[in-house]
């Protein structure tokens, strides 16, 4: 069998993108078209991960891959970089950034090759000509995903002191924000307020669990992965008893929920 190379699926790529004999879906796509879907296959290689799907992982590797090719293709169309500089990038990158490794630099412990790894990005802003910012929140991107980037901003925060010894103060700050959010409710419902209140309920949520030393991103995935199990089960159960989950009322259902979570949670 025939083993393909990056060279093919560079080549296949172009193909795609030619305006005569490529695809036509590929052809009309931008840079804004595909930013999506390389969010979403980045989630599906986490999720193969997660899953421990070892050949699922190939897979998704190789369609994450694809989204830097496609990315590249279009890039050198307009005439801006293309995969070769995409590489080179990184590869410089990664040297610069690890002069313990490629380089005579040496750090005492892992905290101390944190800040020096902070600090060559420093450099690095510095070296571009953006404007300087010496708070401990410079750098923090904003194309994160949001809870990604809440995590970050508290991790920055803490490095100079600003954060609470443990969990508890932070599970007391979580009930604080929740009475909030029941108050705007109260007060009828204010479309802002609420945003925000419950904005705060989940930046709280972000914080609890980086002090639980617990990874939101997979928690909401186990969450999502529990829930789904568990409905689909409702759904069977219903189906099975002649009476289809749409028929039913709120009670029926929630019972009908109660004895699959009895059932699962035995299970495990």
């Amino acid at each position: 069998m025939t083993r393909h190379s990056l060279d093919d699926l560079l080549a296949i790529m172009a193909r795609l993108r030619d305006p005569q004999n490529g695809c036509p879906w590929d052809v009309k796509q931008n840079f804004a078209t595909i930013a999506p879907y390389t969010i979403e296959e980045a989630y599906e290689v986490a999720d193969a991960i997660d899953r421990q799907d070892w050949r699922d992982l190939r897979d998704e590797l190789g369609d994450l891959l694809l989204q830097v090719v496609f990315h590249a293709q279009m890039a050198k169309e307009a005439g801006l970089f293309d995969f070769a500089d995409v590489a080179h990038a990184i590869s410089d990158k990664m040297l610069r950034r690890h002069p313990h490794v490629f380089g005579d630099e040496s750090y005492a412990d892992l905290e101390a090759q944190k800040r020096g790894w902070e600090d060559i990005k420093q450099a690095e802003r510095a070296a571009k000509g953006e404007q300087h910012d010496d708070s401990a929140l410079a750098g923090v991107s904003r194309g994160l995903p949001e809870w990604k980037r809440a995590l970050k901003l508290q991790e920055r925060a803490a490095r100079v002191g600003f954060d609470w010894p443990d969990e508890r103060p932070v599970l007391d700050k979580l009930l604080e924000e929740v009475d909030e959010v029941r108050a705007e409710f109260a007060d009828g419902r204010d479309p802002q307020r609420l945003q925000d209140e419950i904005g705060d309920v989940l930046f709280v949520v972000v914080n609890l669990a980086r002090h639980a030393g617990v990874d939101f991103s997979q928690a909401l995935r186990h969450a999502n992965a529990k829930f789904e199990r568990r409905f689909r089960r409702m759904e069977q159960l219903a189906r099975d008893d002649g009476q289809p989950l749409p028929q039913r009322n709120l009670v029926e259902q929630e019972a009908l929920w109660q004895r699959v979570k009895r059932v699962d949670e035995a299970a495990t």
